[in-house]
């Protein structure tokens, strides 16, 4: 959690616990309530997010498929006819 190992964690709880007065607990306590509430939110909104963008992205490939194939199919019927029109062209003759 936080890039830190627990005995970490714990060594800094036990230092807030000493530094921060008794009379302060609950309100220290609130504080961090409050925090954890916001920070999970804000995961669960972003999570949603990315579900929402994937969605959208698995959506789009079947048109970015048929964009691509109709694209393909213009480009090879188009170089097609101009290898027709190059080789009906006679080569001029060497003297």
């Amino acid at each position: 959690m936080f890039g830190i190992s627990w005995v970490e964690f714990l060594v800094i709880l036990l230092v807030a616990i000493c530094v921060v007065p008794v009379k302060y607990w609950p309100q220290v306590i609130r504080f961090f309530a409050r925090v954890f509430k916001y920070i999970r939110q804000l995961v669960w909104k972003l999570s949603d997010f990315s579900e929402q963008v994937q969605n959208r992205i698995e959506l789009e490939k079947p048109i970015d498929d048929l964009i691509e194939t109709a694209s393909n199919e213009i480009f090879n019927k188009s170089k097609n006819k101009n290898v027709k029109k190059l080789s009906d062209t006679k080569s001029p003759r060497k003297k």
